[in-house]
């Protein structure tokens, strides 16, 4: 949904529901389930501010199924029209990170609610908390099946670096003085 910011109204604009945002997403297995904006405009800046729900597949990071995703997401965004510079480097200030920009007199509603979906997208999906993931010997999912294979033993080359991980996680000096 294209918004003219010249055309929001004084008291703002109220955007309710999905149906005016059939394909927001570039996967269509995504799906917009919820969606409540306000859109102001204060002189030249847009406000918008609200919340919404999508429902993302993803695969679980531990055994590699497909599990549903539902993330809401709180929206509260500032809009400014794009800076008019040619040929040089615009500077941002610290408070410019915290702005988006519109161009051409045109808030594209559909951007924003793709940016906050992918901001809410867990880094490391799991299917629940107590997901069991791969048997690294067979590669069998263990929350469907127990598995019984032998844990293979460690690569003795690595035995330097796993000595190394103990000492720094407890503390220990690296190198041994002598006196």
């Amino acid at each position: 949904m294209i918004i003219r910011v010249s055309e929001i109204p004084d008291a703002g604009l109220q955007v309710e529901g999905v149906r005016d945002f059939p394909h927001p997403f570039e996967d269509p297995a995504w799906a917009l389930e919820e969606l409540s904006l306000s859109v102001l405009r204060d002189k030249d800046d847009v406000l918008v501010q609200g919340y919404l729900r999508v429902r993302v597949p993803q695969t679980c990071g531990r055994c590699l199924e497909s599990i549903p995703v539902d993330v809401t997401a709180q929206v509260d965004s500032r809009f400014c029209p794009r800076p008019l510079v040619r040929g040089e480097e615009l500077e941002l200030a610290p408070d410019d990170l915290e702005v988006d920009f519109y161009a051409d007199d045109l808030l594209d509603l559909d951007r924003l609610i793709r940016t906050e979906a992918e901001l809410g997208l867990p880094m490391k999906p799991v299917c629940r908390s107590d997901c069991r993931g791969l048997c690294p010997v067979c590669g069998g999912n263990r929350n469907v099946t127990p598995c019984a294979c032998v844990e293979r033993l460690p690569d003795p080359r690595l035995a330097t670096l796993k000595d190394f991980a103990v000492r720094l996680s407890t503390g220990v000096s690296a190198r041994t003085s002598t006196p």
